[in-house]
């Protein structure tokens, strides 16, 4: 069986591009990658990439010099996890209450990592994670 390596790109579809590409840059402090009428691409940890796209925008395959993207959309929350260090909890508790973003959960898991929950002006779920949460995380 060939192997995977991580999860790449993640999808997150959106009512107004504009106006979730501020929460994720100013907010959440992700660094662009790409910006267009089409989408927005941000680095997340040099790790990963996040996609947002407008809801029903993408449902048309698209040909690009380099060939066929096929159409893809979404409807409704989804959720996505960010990772971050122990050390970095407090830190992000703090700015999102002053950014006036509501914590919505915390949950301690039974391996010893800490999640808070709250949503993105899309009312999509977004999670920050300590280590602890999964084996090999």
């Amino acid at each position: 069986m060939p192997k995977l390596d991580r999860v790449l790109e993640t999808v997150l579809y959106v009512a107004e591009l504009d106006r979730a590409a501020a929460f994720y840059g100013d907010v959440l402090g992700l660094r662009d990658l790409r910006a267009d009428h089409r989408m927005r691409a941000y680095d997340v940890g040099g790790k990963s990439v996040l996609l947002l796209f407008p809801q029903g925008q993408s449902v048309e395959p698209v040909e690009t010099p380099g060939g066929l993207i096929p159409p893809h959309d979404g409807h409704g929350p989804m959720h996505v996890a960010f990772s971050i260090g122990v050390d970095q909890l407090e830190e992000w508790q703090r700015h999102l209450a002053d950014a006036g973003i509501a914590i919505e959960g915390r949950m301690q898991w039974p391996r010893g990592g800490v999640s808070l929950y709250f949503r993105d002006p899309d009312g999509h779920l977004l999670e920050i994670a300590t280590p602890g949460l999964w084996e090999g995380y």
